[in-house]
């Protein structure tokens, strides 16, 4: 066990539909984290597959894009990467099993191989795609980890489960913000702005930073480590996917809720933060889950309802 652990999230460009290409960014986003000092490095959700191009595949394409784990290429990609740079890598993709059923998957791999693998709870970009039934924590260096991806973390149960599985760091691997929804200020980001980045960024960082992403990130994103008293490692891609163009701001965020490293650059980076073990017990979500009393509210979190799910952008085109 041990009492400081070097964490790097990352941000790029990935394209839809290749793998080749996006498996050799991570390839080389990862050399980049482990010479910061990294022992693992996080990727965005399907940073391997890409996403939201994923939304107009039929159930055959899908297939075709999804691989078995841990006995498929990518995962045997993952493991060469993690072997030529002595790093953990947690990465996304599309998954079928063994009956052809289809899942969101996210993993984590080490030099010798599958370390860990999570099927997301509220999958929705593809109709053809199964939720998940069980949360995962995994072992790092001796620090208990969990994932969630995207959506799950809006479900705030499921990240105060998995806090109370043990995790200390929840790795939050999302495609998000810069789409229609009915909060304030909500929409899309013209691409326009996206290919003037570089003579011209100062629109393009107003409406990142702005309510369509990094503000609304904001109001709930810190308060999943603070309530819980973990390490949040959330992972976003930057730049277009497929038609839509994404914001990144990759960061890790504290035990207080305080954001200790974040992806600030217009395009492709890692950046690295050191965990401390001491800030799990110091922070107040530690003293919050204590003075717990679920006999109060165990009968009513646990009730029956009918789950709706609704996501505005998709559900639009």
């Amino acid at each position: 066990m041990t009492d400081t652990l070097k964490i790097a999230t990352a941000q790029f460009e990935n394209r839809s539909g290749d793998k080749t290409f996006n498996l050799g960014r991570i390839r080389q986003l990862a050399a980049t984290a482990a010479s910061q000092g990294a022992q693992a490095v996080a990727f965005h959700e399907c940073s391997i597959t890409g996403y939201t191009f994923a939304r107009n595949l039929s159930e055959a394409q899908m297939l075709e894009l999804a691989e078995p784990i841990p006995d498929g290429p990518s995962i045997k990609a993952l493991t060469d990467i993690a072997k030529e740079n002595n790093i953990y890598i947690l990465a996304g993709l599309f998954e079928k099993d063994e009956h052809n059923h289809l899942y969101k998957a996210y993993v984590c791999v080490d030099k010798n191989g599958l370390v860990a693998k999570y099927r997301k709870l509220h999958p929705f970009i593809n109709p053809f795609l199964r939720p998940g039934n069980e949360y995962v924590v995994f072992d790092l260096h001796g620090w208990k980890c969990g994932m969630l991806i995207c959506y799950d973390n809006n479900v705030i149960e499921n990240v105060r489960a998995t806090a109370l599985l043990g995790a200390e760091i929840i790795f939050m691997p999302h495609v998000t913000m810069c789409t229609p929804s009915p909060r304030p200020g909500a929409g899309f980001v013209d691409p326009v702005l996206w290919e003037n980045r570089e003579t011209n960024p100062t629109p393009l960082r107003l409406e990142f930073d702005g309510m369509k992403g990094r503000s609304w990130l904001m109001k709930w994103l810190p308060a999943r480590a603070y309530d819980n008293a973990i390490y949040a490692v959330f992972s976003n891609p930057i730049g277009m996917d497929d038609d839509q163009l994404k914001n990144g701001c990759s960061m890790v965020i504290d035990p207080f809720g305080d954001v200790i490293a974040e992806c600030r650059h217009l395009g492709d980076e890692v950046v690295t933060a050191t965990l401390t073990r001491e800030k799990l017990q110091q922070a107040g979500g530690h003293r919050y889950r204590q003075a717990r009393r679920p006999d109060l509210y165990a009968g009513i979190i646990g009730q029956e309802h009918n789950s709706v799910q609704k996501v505005v952008w998709l559900n639009e085109e």
